[in-house]
């Protein structure tokens, strides 16, 4: 073998063993569940809606844990509230990213004083579920599913309606692809994102000023070697062209963490009935603090037209 060939070798290799090494950083970055440090802790003084919500579930004599072990063996579990008075209405909340289910007392209560049921399950690697890597709502919808055929066990005349911010949000359509069964009724999206590979991408350059190639697509090899997904399989466009159920979509016109411009993207693609519910000036996952009589009148007027 000459010399410029054994040269031009070892760089390709040097170049290669430098991204597989960045695609491993990454992932540790962004799909490994840890403290993240470009997760600031938010510095809004609480409402008093929120410190209502929190007294509220922090007081629930009669809520139970709920735990399923997974189709790849995680144990996962979740919070039930059952209703005051039984109407065979059930609402699963999904939490966003690094996020857990006692989080979202707030939009629990909204579904509560509606006279539903509320689960409120932990993500698989958030919360008290197990799991050593973040889905992005991929293999959380699958969760979702066992979730939705546990409510149906418990009671086969339920109404369930799913509603997830962020991360959260983006489960809630991927799993609106799925095949469901006719308990599910509609679907409330509060700021998810179009796709993990736009998403991720988007965070790249915000956060790195790194174009999206060819860090993203190492480090997806990566995740599907440790984590069984590649993020292209994690499009929630496609999931969404699969959908003929009512779904509420909401997005605060300010968010610079899921850009506001993939609210359009995921509006249209969804083939069932739709609404769209803008807050102005919110920030990402602020649609709801930022006017929580407005969001309650929309969720509202939103589960009257599509859940009897």
């Amino acid at each position: 073998m000459s010399k410029p060939i054994k040269i031009i070798l070892g760089i390709v290799l040097v170049i290669v063993i430098a991204l597989i090494a960045a695609g491993n950083y990454f992932y540790s970055y962004a799909v490994v569940p840890a403290k993240k440090d470009f997760l600031a802790e938010s510095s809004d003084k609480k409402s008093k809606e929120l410190i209502a919500a929190e007294d509220w579930f922090n007081n629930k004599n009669n809520r139970t844990d709920w735990q399923l072990t997974s189709t790849d063996g995680l144990k996962l579990s979740a919070y039930y509230l059952p209703a005051e008075k039984e109407q065979h209405k059930t609402a699963i909340i999904a939490h966003g990213y690094m996020g857990q289910a006692s989080d979202m007392p707030q939009y629990a209560k909204i579904y509560h004083d509606l006279g539903y049921n509320v689960l409120m399950p932990d993500a698989r690697g958030h919360g008290k579920s197990e799991g050593d890597y973040i889905g992005f709502g991929w293999p959380e919808r699958k969760d979702y599913l066992q979730w939705i055929n546990r409510i149906v066990k418990q009671d086969p005349q339920s109404e369930i309606v799913l509603h997830g911010v962020s991360m959260g949000g983006a489960t809630v359509m991927m799993t609106s692809g799925e095949k469901l069964p006719d308990n599910v009724k509609a679907f409330i999206e509060d700021c998810g994102y179009s796709s993990v590979n736009g998403e991720l991408s988007y965070q790249l350059k915000q956060m790195f000023n790194l174009p999206a190639f060819p860090l993203i697509p190492v480090t997806s090899v990566v995740t599907k070697v440790r984590a069984g997904y590649f993020f292209g399989e994690a499009d929630t466009i496609k999931q969404l062209n699969k959908n003929k159920r009512p779904m509420l979509f909401i997005h605060g016109d300010k968010d610079d963490f899921v850009p506001y411009s993939m609210l359009d993207e995921v509006y249209n693609a969804t083939n069932g009935p739709k609404e769209k519910y803008i807050v102005h000036d919110a920030k990402h996952a602020k649609a709801l603090s930022s006017d929580p009589a407005m969001y309650q009148k929309k969720v509202t007027a939103f589960l009257q037209k599509y859940v009897q």
